[in-house]
């Protein structure tokens, strides 16, 4: 079998089944010419035997023999299996025994919607209502069988006239399946992954809803609605929110930005994005649909007008630059016999969840040691926790604090870089045996950047933290008529605690918050190891504070000998 075509593209007798002996066969089907490929496969227009077009994915060949990506070729062929809906590219046949599977389905004679925009610019009012109502049907028949897409993007979704089909459900997730993903690292495309995603939240329908707003973004902009840079530049984008509404219709950017808030609970849901998009298109205001949660928005802007004064923007946005990123890796999946398709799981009812109405946990998947940053569970008790145990040794032992805070930042940002290398590697080159040998060779490379990285994220959390703890000695100072102590518990447990959380949120956060999810999870996998560290660290930090609020345990300054801090005497008097 060979994918590798010969002679021109197909004429159109061709195109109707005259003189296709010529080409090259995949299996049964004969290949008349390429329309696609991507990191893991290529996809064909070919003929059946009867003369019907259809297409055909394939392996490339240096992926052919790994058994994750022949596992997101089944999940693949097991998900569209499930649905049925005219919004959705149905399967006909597949072969994944072959020495390079693949899966054939229904050729959609239509560009992306990706190339519709950049060729012909972007939609107008009533095609973008078009655009969105069809891609919230395929939503539906999508998530009303259990499955979630989790890359809903422009290049998988073709225009057949103005009807918008999905497709590329390599990486979509079973809702109750227990094998979601073993291996694989951050999977999707950043500037249509949710912001719960990125921060290491779970896989829901929400996260499809997202992705079909921010397309819709693209489909009225002509433009990725994060920008285009580098993978941290574009998920921090996402993670405030901060999308690029330029050139976007004034009276539409309302819908826009609520839709891709980053709280899911302030997100319209999909009947009420629609119902605006509909208001628009007929030139009405579309926060007159907009819930009342959502309708701190200004018409004539395009920016968010938020009811209360807005945190500091503690990281500036990156520039734009150029080249989205994402990861060909699949998770792993057990892989179905092509001829034992399975019929469409029932449908529970004709609405399908929304976002911000669907459980925090997915049933029936396991938490495991080591599994990739994005779609995992986020351990935020652990991290919590591990916030108190921080204050309480940093009231007592502020040196040793101070060095653990550290290494344990150098360590996380280490993580995630050798991670995020992996991604684009594998992203190039596709999945390769000598994927650990480059991870450990790179990585003296990756913990010089972390360690540079660590120095310059740790000024800021510091000067904040410095002035907390002044502000909290003033404070204790008034409150007991002793006089200012820099040196005492409170003062350097209030600096600690702002210090930590500005270190956590600030710039260079995110690197920091998925390293170190990455390395609690890898520890607390198992329930009972979660709840133990737990209350481990929760039993010392009320152990210690509560030491020291008795006078039972002294601030130590090991190994230094004595305060770094100035003494009341040192301090000036009025």
């Amino acid at each position: 079998m060979t994918t590798q075509l010969l002679g021109d593209d197909p004429t159109p007798d061709e195109r109707a089944g005259v003189g296709v002996a010529d080409f090259d066969t995949i299996g049964p089907y004969r290949v008349l010419q390429q329309l696609g490929q991507g990191g893991m496969g290529i996809v064909h227009l070919a003929l059946d035997e009867r003369g019907r077009a259809v297409a055909i994915k394939v392996l490339r060949a240096h992926v052919a023999h790994d058994d994750d990506a022949r596992a997101r070729l089944a999940r693949e062929v097991d998900t569209l299996a499930r649905v049925r809906s005219q919004r959705i590219a149905p399967v006909f046949d597949a072969d994944l025994e072959a020495d390079q599977p693949y899966i054939v389905t229904r050729y959609v004679p239509g560009p992306s919607l990706e190339q519709r925009v950049r060729e012909d610019g972007p939609l107008g009012p009533q095609a973008l209502l078009a655009l969105g109502r069809g891609l919230a049907e395929a939503l539906r028949a999508i998530h009303a069988v259990g499955v979630i897409h989790r890359d809903l993007k422009p290049g998988n979704v073709l225009m057949l006239d103005d009807d918008p089909v999905v497709i590329d459900f390599g990486i979509a997730h079973v809702a109750e399946s227990s094998r979601m993903t073993m291996t694989g690292l951050v999977m999707g495309t950043p500037g249509y992954l949710s912001p719960e995603l990125v921060e290491g939240g779970d896989v829901t329908p929400a996260t499809d809803w997202w992705g079909w707003a921010a397309t819709l973004v693209f489909a009225a902009t002509g433009r990725s609605p994060f920008g285009r840079g580098g993978m941290e530049a574009v998920l921090a984008r996402v993670c405030r929110g901060d999308a690029d509404l330029r050139d976007v219709d004034p009276q539409l950017a309302p819908l826009l930005h609520a839709a891709l808030a980053p709280d899911a609970r302030q997100r319209p849901d999909a009947d009420e994005v629609l119902a605006a998009l509909e208001a628009w298109a007929h030139g009405r205001p579309v926060t007159d649909v907009l819930p009342q949660r959502t309708r701190a928005f200004r018409p004539d802007a395009t920016r968010t007008l938020p009811p209360a004064a807005p945190a500091p923007r503690v990281e500036p946005p990156a520039p734009w630059g150029q080249g989205d990123w994402t990861d060909p890796d699949p998770g792993a999946a057990p892989a179905p016999a092509p001829a034992q398709l399975l019929p469409p799981a029932p449908v529970q009812g004709d609405r399908a969840p929304w976002p911000g109405t669907q459980p925090s946990a997915q049933p029936g998947v396991p938490d495991r040691p080591g599994d990739p940053r994005i779609g995992r569970p986020r351990r935020s008790d652990v991290l919590a926790a591990l916030l108190v145990a921080g204050v309480a040794l940093a009231a007592s032992l502020p040196w040793v604090a101070l060095a653990v805070v550290l290494g344990w930042s150098l360590t996380a940002r280490t993580i995630d870089r050798s991670m995020t290398a992996t991604v684009r590697r594998r992203h190039r080159h596709g999945r390769r045996r000598s994927d650990g040998v480059a991870a450990v060779a790179s990585s003296p490379l990756h913990l010089v950047g972390a360690t540079l990285a660590t120095v310059v994220a740790a000024l800021l959390p510091l000067a904040v933290g410095a002035a907390a703890l002044l502000a909290a000695a003033l404070a204790q100072s008034t409150a007991d008529g002793l006089g200012v102590r820099l040196a005492s518990p409170v003062p350097l447990a209030a600096g600690a605690l702002v210090a930590l959380l500005i270190g956590w949120w600030g710039p260079g956060g995110p690197g920091l918050r998925r390293g170190s999810r990455s390395m609690v999870r890898a520890v607390t996998g198992a329930p009972a190891v979660r709840m133990l560290v737990i209350a481990a660290l929760v039993v010392f930090a009320v152990a210690v504070l509560g030491a020291l609020a008795a006078g039972a345990l002294d601030v130590s300054w090991w190994p230094g000998v004595g305060s770094p801090l100035p003494s009341p005497e040192q301090l000036p008097t009025r």
